[in-house]
Parts: structure tokens; sequence; C-alpha cells
């Protein structure tokens, strides 16, 4: 009879910094049962045109769906949570997630018209569940968002600390202290191995405190006499909290812009968060309020196109607008892809004569994961035996491991997504083999592959333009004029315009072909493709992505 032993698998997260989705399982290899902790997206950059999530390809779990116990969740970032209600119906297990978490669920399952109130399972703060051979602990951390959870899994082989995101912030200003106590109590009982956040492993001192923030930002606001905007994430709650206090410190009504803020305002209020503020106004009902006594908080600080912050700059909001002499605060960091876009963003503002505020040249923003003083004090209250970096790129985790091993950690183990790994029993946990992982692209409302032929087309078009040529011919077999349509293409005039030469060419293919016979068509439409596109490759260097029809009369 074959031992029991504990595996781990990364199908997300693991080598990126996003789409986080990690599966744990215990039992003997033909018999073992499964957990999922987080299921999270990535988001789309401009190389995937009409694409705005990246979920991770879950066919490995969905292939032992019957062996599943659950689907456990940290906190309730889209990187952590953003795909569950596109992979969960595949799954059809029990959910448990912490209140905040909780209610968040429910909002994107009631998008999607799902019914989940039989399996989503409400776990009350700094509790255990028991799945199985797994007894679950909630652990309360202190990250950018309420409710960051780690967990301490306990099987009957050992315990294993699964950090999730964190850092150590000793004045997180809503929600709880990071639970160092229990921390140094699971590790004085012995934790195996610590899967653990890479994210800020290059930076060096602690990640800092909202509190910090809140004060630094309240000084920025005493000292304008205009229309203050601000933007931020909308998940990070305390932040929020920290501009309401903002705007009553400094006589502001306060109004909230846009969906994703509306709806962590609410979902916090309705988990009995964000007790004691002022009232936020409507955008609609802003106009009439002077320059100097409103504040506006809103989404988009990384210059997502229809983020809210966008639509405000470039003057299309129906209700908000700045102006000459205004200030934006960006009281966030950029989210390394952002780059180009927020850029664009900023620049618009300044052009505009509009003050602007970033972590650049003032302090207004920490970070949510931990710093190197962080991570160090990680090890000394749990003292694993060995560290398996998550939660970064292939060059954080490495890093992780160097700075593990200057920590004087037992063991380390690099991995990347796929990775099979017994944690437990052995001497230390090893690579055992491979699950296939990749991306599903959400197109639409639809799940596709990497090399999905919608998308493949889609970068075509995006590149290469439109060629449409529309082919009518009589009853008699003669043809009238092409109907030749470009789209995305350059388009010359005079004696040089190509359009003649492709009417010219399908005019003498034409002739080749017998247009009254059907068995020729084929043929026909793929001569006059593979020519027509041929002129316009060598006019314009584009090799459109091309389509013939044929109509018949």
């Amino acid at each position: 009879m074959k031992k029991d032993e504990l595996i781990f698998c990364p199908l997300g997260g693991s080598g990126e910094i996003g789409m986080n989705m990690n599966l744990y399982a215990y039992g003997p290899e033909e018999n073992q049962k499964w957990i999922v902790v987080d299921m999270g997206v990535t988001f789309a950059d401009d190389s995937l045109p009409g694409i705005d999530l990246i979920l991770p390809d879950a066919g490995f779990i969905i292939d032992k769906k019957d062996d599943l116990l659950g689907i456990v969740l940290t906190h309730a970032h889209e990187d952590h949570i953003g795909s569950v209600a596109h992979i969960w119906p595949q799954l059809k297990c029990q959910i448990y997630a912490t209140p905040f978490t909780a209610v968040l669920i429910q909002e994107k399952f009631k998008e999607k018209k799902i019914d989940i109130s039989k399996f989503l399972n409400i776990v009350p703060l700094n509790t255990k569940i028991k799945l199985g051979n797994f007894e679950i602990d909630f652990v309360s951390l202190t990250h950018s968002i309420l409710e960051p959870n780690g967990l301490s899994i306990t099987t009957p082989l050992g315990t294993i600390l699964h950090t999730g995101d964190w850092k150590i912030d000793p004045n997180p200003l809503i929600g709880g202290n990071i639970d160092e106590q229990k921390l140094k109590k699971i590790g004085q009982k012995g934790v195996s191995v610590m899967i653990c956040d890479s994210t800020n492993v290059f930076s060096p001192g602690r990640a800092g405190s909202e509190a910090d923030v809140r004060e630094s930002l309240l000084k920025i606001m005493q000292q304008k006499t205009k229309r203050i905007l601000v933007t931020s994430f909308a998940s990070n709650v305390a932040r929020m909290e920290s501009i309401f206090y903002c705007a009553k410190k400094t006589g502001r009504s306060i109004c909230l812009v846009g969906r994703s803020m509306q709806r962590i305002y609410k979902a916090a209020k309705k988990c009995g968060y964000l007790g004691n503020l002022i009232e936020p106004i409507e955008p609609k009902n802003t106009k009439d309020i002077s320059k100097n006594k409103i504040l506006y908080l809103a989404t988009g600080s990384q210059g997502e196109p229809m983020g809210a912050m966008n639509r405000i700059v470039n003057g299309v909001h129906p209700e908000v607008f700045i102006e000459n002499g205004d200030c934006v605060i960006f009281s966030s960091k950029i989210i390394p892809g952002n780059e180009k876009k927020l850029y664009q963003l900023q620049n618009l503002i300044v052009k505009k004569n509009i003050e602007i505020i970033t972590e650049e040249n003032a302090f207004v923003h920490v970070s949510g994961h931990p710093n190197r003083d962080d991570l160090k004090d990680m090890y000394k209250w749990v003292k694993p035996k060995c560290i398996i970096p998550v939660h970064g790129e292939h060059r954080h985790m490495k890093e992780h491991v160097a700075f593990a091993k200057e920590m004087q950690i037992p063991k380390t183990l690099l991995i990347e997504n796929g990775d099979i790994i017994k944690l437990l029993p052995g001497e230390k946990p090893e690579i055992i083999d491979k699950a296939p992982t990749g991306r599903l692209y959400l197109d639409g409302n639809l799940g596709v592959e990497e090399d999905s032929k919608s998308i493949k087309d889609r970068k075509n078009l995006s590149v290469n333009g439109y060629l449409e040529i529309t082919l009518i011919v009589s009853n008699n077999g003669k043809i009238k004029k092409p109907i030749i349509s470009l789209k995305g293409i350059p388009e010359s005039n005079g004696e040089e315009n190509y359009i003649f030469d492709m009417e010219d060419e399908i005019f003498n293919i034409c002739k080749t072909f017998s247009l009254e016979s059907k068995n020729q068509e084929k043929n026909l439409i793929d001569t006059i493709k593979q020519n027509c596109r041929r002129i316009v490759k060598d006019k314009t260097g584009k090799k459109p992505f091309t389509n013939i029809n044929i109509a018949r009369i």
C-alpha cells in the first residue's frame, strides 16, 4: 500500500505576478483529495486586442473535480478571486471565504445570474475549517485590502503556512493588525514549508503603514485651494477611509467616481466597516459645489481606457471635470506593464496645467506586500524548515530563494507554474512531476485558448487591416465591377491607386475561370485572395486579412 503524500501544485502566480491559483492534495497517489487556494486573473495588455482578462487553465483540476474538497480564498483582490465565477461552473464545489471576500464573490456570481448561496461558506475571521485531511486555520494578516488571510494548513504529515498576500503594517487603520502571536504559536508547533509572497523581495526596509500615508495625504490636501481628485485602487478600503478622513478634515464633500469604487464602498459598509464617515455625494450633485469644497475619489489609477480617470481627463465623463489649477493625486503605484498608458494620461493632465502628484514626487502610497525586513520578521516568527517562493516573476522568486538562504532558512525550492511538488514526507520538498498549465483568454463571454483563431485574426486585423472584395456574377457568367472595401489599410490616390490594379487583376483572373460553374468557385476565391493581397503588400507593405464574397444574381 502506497503511503500518504502532501502535494502542492501552482497553476498560476508562480513565475508571474497575478493569476494566482494553487492546488494542494493529500493521500496516496492513487486516491488523493484536493483543495484549491485562490483562483485569480491577470489583465491583458495591448498585444491582445479585445481581451481584458486572462484566466489560468484549470483543466488539470477540472479533470479531478470528483476528488475536489473545495476552493479556499485568502482575500478579495482580483488576482486571487477574479477567475472563480468563470471556472467554478465546471467544478461546482464548495467555496470558503471570510465575510468581505464572500460579499464580493456573491456579486460576481449575481452578475452571471448564478445562485451560489448553497455553495458559498462564510468563514469568520481567525477560525478553522476542516476539509478531509486538511485542517485549515485562517490567520489574520495585513495587506492593501480588508480581511487578508494566511492559511495554516495542517495534515497528518505536517503543517504548511500559505501566506497569501501580506505585509507588516503596525497601524493598518481598518481591520485588525497582523496576528503576530498566532503566527509565533504556529511556528512553535512546527512549520514544514512556508509558501510565501515574493513581490517586494528586492525592496529594502519595510513596506510602510497606511497611517503614515493618511498623515501625508492630509498635509498635501490642506495646501490645496481648488478641486482635488484622488485616484487609487478601489480595493484599498483603508486608503478609501483615509480619503474620507482628509475630506472631513479639510471641509470638503467627497464623491466616489467609478463603479468599482462604489461597489467596494458598499461591500465594506455591508460588512460593518467604514462607520462614522461623512456621506459621499453623487457625481451629478457636485456641479454646484465650489472648487475648494469638493474632493473626488476615482477609479482608473492605472490609466485604464474605461476607468473614471481616463474619462474625466479626456472630458467625456458626463458629470465630473477638472480644469486649470486643480490637483490630481495618484495614490497608487504603477503596475508593471501599465507604464505607457498611464504616462500618456499623466502627460495629458500636465498639458492642461493641472497639478499632478504621484509616488514619484510625494509620499502618497505604500505597498501591500512585504519588503525584506518584513520577510525577516515572518521568518523569525514562523521558523519554517523550507521556503517556497510564489507570487512573483522568476527574478523575484530566485531572489527570494537567495534571501531565504541568507537568513539561514534550512531549505528552499524554486518552482514554476505546473510543477507538482511533494512537500511531505521526505527530507525536503521535491518536484516529482509536471501538470499541464496555460492561459485562457476571456474573449467577450467565452474562454478561448492562447492559439485561438479569433485572437490570431484580431491581431492580424490590428496590424495589417482588412480587405473585402465582393464579386457579383450574373446568371450568364458575366461579372460587374467588383466592390472593394478597405479597413485599416493606407489608400493611395490618382494614377497610383492600387484599387484600380486590383480591379484589373480580378477581371483578368475571371477570364481564366468558368464563372457559371460553382465547382470552380473555391479556386477562384483563393486565386483572387492571393493575387489581391500581393498587390496590397507590394503597394503598402501590409498583408491584410482578406475576405472574398461571390454573389450570384
